[in-house]
């Protein structure tokens, strides 16, 4: 059936349970498991009239603080997969869009299926904040499993 399964996570509880399905179903077909994270890139704060001004934050302050963020989410997907037995490995990308990342990393990584949560968001709420896991199943030719 499925040899290598890929799950996205943020790190969120909907994630969490993403990452329980991912290693059920790797622990029932004998499947690799893949955890991904996906950082947004780095973008230097703007200066000049009329500029909103924030909190400066640098290069290095930000890839310090997006590591941590993915190594912690990261974790969970290590240890389920450890409590399920299951082979697995865990990667971090950088990407513009995160549904793109998902896509492009599960096709490198030989993905046959990918595993990813859903807010469930409807109507106004999910065209307005759009959803990263419409658009992976919009655009992947890889099977994906919506978990909810």
């Amino acid at each position: 059936m499925y040899k290598h399964i890929f799950v996205a996570t943020d790190g969120s509880d909907l994630s969490a349970k993403a990452i329980r399905t991912a290693v059920e179903l790797a622990g029932a077909t004998g499947a690799k498991l893949t955890g991904v994270y996906v950082i947004a890139p780095f973008v230097a704060s703007a200066y000049g009239e009329g500029v909103m001004y924030g909190p400066v934050i640098s290069r290095k302050s930000y890839k310090a603080i997006t590591e941590r963020e993915a190594s912690e989410a990261l974790a969970a997907v290590e240890i389920g997969a450890r409590a399920g037995g299951v082979k697995y490995a865990t990667m971090s990308i950088t990407a513009d869009s995160p549904w793109a990342g998902i896509i492009v990393a599960a096709k490198s990584k030989g993905a046959d299926l990918i595993v990813m949560a859903s807010h469930g968001r409807r109507g106004v709420a999910g065209i307005v904040l759009g959803s990263e896991t419409t658009k992976v199943l919009t655009h992947s030719t890889i099977p994906v499993l919506v978990c909810r």
